[in-house]
């Protein structure tokens, strides 16, 4: 994110704002060169700077700053968001046709219904182009009127084709966003946090449910929330790793696909200069 509102992020989750629900202490506190480096040093040969609108006005500069940051990092995707006003449908349309990536959409923290009527031309566009979304829809880490897979389930009634991928495997409504996951073809979903030590105190992904992961191989995507961690990078994959023991389908084949072959679908082979 820019620095400021990094900075900002950052004091919340010091905080332990209303929407964090308990302490949060975070890992990598360093530069955006320092932290663009860690993520080289780890290996990551591509990722999202997933910044996010949560409120009106404040889309089109985070635009302009994460365009200019995938301009000087060659391993970052063009990412952008947007929020429910009137203008969304214009920034947006301008951001698909500048070759953006991806979206971001936080429904937690911006307070925002997916089905606004400022966002239906949107996500039409969206649903055109092909161009995925992230969303963190689900009701974790304290979830309100905005979170849960009902949004998500209405928004596709209308766009069956949109290029969806539900952050945190849509923590703690795993088997719902699982369910909208296996019917609609371009729902995708990540491993942010999940199975993690922080996260398995709460809500830990249930046993029963590890078999659909296996069977959704293809349409689960690695993902981290670096650098707003509570623990080193390499935990996220080790506890994907250990998958293995509880579902043995959840072998070196599956990890691969997440960590590597599912996202190169998506977004295309990263050069390896």
């Amino acid at each position: 994110m820019p620095d400021a509102l990094q900075q900002r992020v950052w004091a919340y989750f010091d905080a332990v704002g209303p929407k964090i629900g308990r302490a949060w202490p975070i890992r990598y506190r360093g530069s955006q060169d320092q932290r663009v480096g860690q993520l080289r040093d780890f290996g990551v040969r591509r990722f999202g700077a997933l910044s996010y609108a949560h409120r009106p006005g404040v889309a089109t500069g985070l635009n302009d700053w994460a365009s200019g940051f995938a301009a000087e990092v060659p391993e970052a995707l063009h990412c952008a968001t947007f929020y429910p006003e009137p203008e969304a449908t214009g920034y947006v349309a301008e951001a698909i046709e500048s070759g953006v990536e991806l979206f971001k959409v936080h429904a937690q923290v911006g307070e925002l219904n997916l089905d606004d009527p400022l966002l239906a031309e949107v996500w039409g566009h969206l649903e055109d182009a092909g161009v995925p979304v992230v969303l963190h829809i689900g009701s974790g880490p304290v979830g309100n009127a905005f979170t849960g897979p009902d949004h998500l389930r209405r928004l596709l009634v209308r766009h069956p084709r949109l290029r969806v991928i539900v952050a945190h495997l849509g923590a703690p409504e795993y088997a719902e966003f699982l369910s909208l996951a296996e019917r609609y073809d371009e729902t995708r979903l990540d491993t942010t946090m999940v199975f993690t030590e922080f996260f398995d105190r709460d809500g830990p992904f249930p046993d029963e449910l590890l078999p659909r992961l296996v069977d959704l191989g293809d349409k689960v995507l690695l993902g981290s929330d670096f650098p707003t961690i509570p623990y080193p990078y390499l935990h996220q994959l080790e506890s994907l790793a250990r998958l293995h023991d509880r579902c043995p389908g959840l072998d070196e084949d599956w990890l691969r696909a997440v960590c590597w072959h599912n996202a190169v679908g998506l977004f295309g082979t990263p050069s390896m200069t």
